[in-house]
């Protein structure tokens, strides 16, 4: 084993050395004062990570305050753990989590993505739940055309997507689903969010916390190594746009390794009474685990660098703590149990060394054998770094958009080009990538409006989705933010499931540009809004800021995961029509609100105007609505209507299904522009067949429950036949489905 080389020769503390290492001069005033001395350069590097916004959320935690974190069916709080846990019912609870991993991808795609897959299961199995299924939400500059933009754009999208392959195939936990959008604002600056969901018994959950005096802390899993080390410095340093030349190497996952540690910790875990405390090694490596698990037992912690398992020489104090090396876990044992956690670990032949004890002093103690390498407070790390609030300053309100200034475009290449556009196309070329089938529990493939899960363990059908209208959230950051809850909960309500709780990952750009701050406040508000109207607390999340390119910051991306729960497998429901004969139905009214929509950006090439509003009551009528009916066996099919509006809802429903079926669509007169009609993106609008003989029941429910529908057309042939009073449209399934199946494959390069 390697030892640590240098205590002696660190640098001196200089303020251009404070500066390098992300504190302002008042920070650095303030850990003098909890020190009470200048801190040595190792401690430097230690509250530079703990301090970042990465690790303490400082520009952020007092916009977080505002989420509901409550409810009858919340086991564990946002921020008392690594992840939050919601009780399903038969005392089994689901572990569930958002994270990014954005920085690290823009340097190097397919490793920043696959550790940002191996980071978030980890929270989950430190848990003590056992991850059961993966799903993301991506965004990359545009990869059509020639350009060097473009290429770099598909070179950043096909490394991601093998990258979160490579991991979840790998270690065996299914990839289900998930969005994925393409527009200029992320230019050379991807978001890869990662989520990931666990099961277990609600006596199971594990605890982050360092208890017991005299209790020995383990190091389990891989080797630390100098790899890691991009995380700490995008950590420490808020990095926006320095030289990727500069930047060293980003972590490197091995998910072979993943799997052993995951089976050895839920092993040691669930067999054995030999744990008070277990912590994953994510952001800020060893440093943030040690001071966090005694920060929670509201203890000390005191570890010795040479006894941490090292796969490269020579490293310092300084690379050891901040090194964020994957596969690693820290565990407090309880004392006379040592040799039951050992031997799990050696049967997995994982690497398991005892580096230090639990004390009662409240400090985080790092020594290197007889000398001591950092001595700082633990609390004074974890938990009291220095929070701020921005100035914000409101852009102007968008004004709605003027149609005199749109031309009316054919709507026969219009929806035929907003189906072949990247973000509204079909995820096929991504999603064959995933094994999404293995553990053999996925019940709705990647593609529907929710992926839909039968957990064995549980005996309970899971229904999971994520969902960010970020230009939106660019014309309006309230009301975007609010979309994105209501779409989340509504694609839920046509998978037939009832929304749990919500996970969230707030993507930004620098918080000290009050534009910048002024779009997050917003959004938080906008999203613990709606969270509260549609009962689902936030159970946890990640922050990512300093997302921004040359040409300024990414538009505000507030990214929902939601879950949900589905009573009976026979009200799964999904969003491809199934029979000839069904009658399509349109719950909600036919809308006429173009601002802010994919038709305007796609094929108008303009990003402006107002986007759609949201009526909270008439959506959460429709939802209950719909999973009303969608209980009594009146629904065969269901889809919201969202990017691309109606008439891309009905394409979808065409060539979605397991088998491809064309519908007659009736508008009869037109009274205003057609193409408003049908690409207009006004919100709470849902797609469903149903029997014909089930028509005037449902109807008739429908209004009785105060939700306007109206019969649109039937299921019918191998076309997609539209008809008005003043003219007939006329697309071919074949048509339709090579323009929505095949665009990102041909993008890509295949034939």
């Amino acid at each position: 084993m390697s030892t640590p080389s240098a205590l002696a020769a660190e640098p001196a503390i200089t303020p251009e050395v404070v500066a390098d290492h992300g504190l302002t001069p008042e920070e650095f005033e303030r850990v003098k004062t909890i020190l009470g001395r200048e801190p040595n350069f190792t401690e430097l590097g230690v509250f530079s990570v703990m301090w970042s916004e990465h690790c303490s959320y400082k520009n952020s935690r007092l916009e977080l305050r505002k989420f509901p974190t409550e409810g009858a069916r919340v086991l564990v709080k946002a921020g008392e753990e690594n992840a939050g846990v919601i009780d399903v019912g038969d005392g089994w609870g689901v572990a569930f989590k958002m994270e990014s991993h954005n920085h690290p991808s823009a340097i190097e795609p397919f490793q920043g993505a696959a550790t940002g897959v191996g980071g978030i299961i980890r929270d989950i199995f430190t848990m003590g739940a056992r991850p059961v299924f993966n799903l993301n939400s991506l965004r990359f500059g545009p990869i059509q055309g020639d350009s060097d933009a473009a290429r770099a754009n598909r070179r950043l999208f096909a490394g991601v997507v093998e990258g979160i392959a490579h991991y979840g195939n790998c270690i065996g936990i299914p990839t289900v689903g998930g969005e994925i959008y393409f527009d200029e604002s992320y230019q050379g600056n991807p978001l890869v969010n990662v989520f990931c969901l666990g099961v277990l018994r609600h006596e199971e959950i594990a605890r982050g916390a360092a208890r017991g005096v005299g209790n020995p802390v383990f190091y389990v899993g891989a080797e630390t190594g100098r790899d890691g080390l991009a995380g700490a410095a995008f950590a420490s340093r808020d990095l926006t746009e320095e030289s990727k030349e500069d930047r060293p190497a980003v972590q490197v996952g091995d998910p072979f390794k993943e799997k052993l540690l995951l089976e050895a910790c839920l092993e040691v875990l669930k067999t054995t009474d030999a744990v008070a405390g277990i912590q994953d090694m994510g952001a800020a490596g060893l440093t943030c685990s040690t001071c966090e698990t005694a920060s929670r037992g509201g203890s000390g912690v005191e570890i010795d660098l040479n006894l941490v398992p090292q796969r490269e020489p020579g490293m310092t104090a300084y690379e050891i703590l901040l090194s964020e090396s994957q596969e690693r876990m820290l565990i407090i044992a309880k004392a006379g149990r040592e040799h039951e956690v050992q031997a799990i670990f050696d049967k997995w032949d994982l690497p398991c060394a005892r580096i230090g004890v639990v004390n009662d002093d409240g400090m985080m103690r790092v020594r290197v054998g007889d000398r001591i390498a950092a001595e700082i407070p633990a609390r004074a790390l974890a938990d009291e770094a220095p929070l701020y609030k921005r100035e914000a300053k409101a852009r102007p309100p968008e004004p709605v958009l003027d149609l005199a200034t749109v031309p009316e475009a054919d709507c026969h290449d219009a929806l035929l080009k907003l189906l072949a556009h990247p973000t509204i196309a079909s995820k096929h070329w991504v999603y064959r990538q995933y094994d999404h089938m293995v553990r053999t529990g996925t019940m709705v493939a990647p593609g529907s409006d929710a992926a839909v899960i039968y957990v064995r363990e549980a005996n309970k059908i899971l229904a999971a989705t994520s969902d960010c209208n970020a230009l939106y959230c660019r014309l309006d950051p309230r009301e975007g933010a609010r979309i994105a809850v209501a779409e989340a909960a509504r694609n839920l309500a046509c998978s037939g499931a009832v929304p749990l709780a919500v996970t969230d990952n707030l993507n930004f750009g620098n918080p000290h540009k009050p534009e910048n701050f002024w779009q997050l406040r917003e959004c938080v508000e906008g999203l613990a809004e709606m969270c509260r109207a549609f009962g689902t607390p936030v159970t946890g999340g990640n922050v990512s800021l300093y997302n921004e390119n040359p040409a300024g910051a990414i538009d505000p991306t507030p990214t929902v995961g939601m879950v949900g729960l589905i009573e009976d497998e026979r009200h799964v429901t999904t969003q491809g029509f199934k029979d000839e004969g069904d009658v399509i139905l349109l719950l909600g009214e036919p809308g006429d609100e173009l601002g802010g929509s994919q038709y305007l950006a796609v094929v108008h090439g303009r990003k402006e105007g107002l986007p759609p509003r949201l009526d909270v009551e008439r959506e959460i009528a429709l939802h209950d609505a719909l999973r009303g009916l969608i209980r009594a066996g009146k629904i065969k099919s269901a889809h919201d209507c969202s990017e691309g509006g109606l008439a891309v809802a009905m394409a979808e429903c065409c060539v979605s299904g397991a088998t491809q079926i064309g519908a007659k669509w009736i508008l009869g007169e037109i009274t205003d522009r057609l193409d408003v009609l049908l690409f207009n993106e006004s919100q709470s609008r849902v797609v469903v067949s149903v029997s014909p003989g089930d028509r005037d029941m449902v109807l008739s429910r429908l209004a009785e429950e105060g939700v306007p529908a109206r019969e649109i057309g039937v299921v019918w042939g191998e076309e997609l036949v539209m008809r008005t009073a003043e003219a007939r449209y006329v697309w071919p399934i074949d048509i339709l489905r090579e323009a929505w199946h095949g665009s990102i494959g041909k993008i890509m390069g295949e034939s």
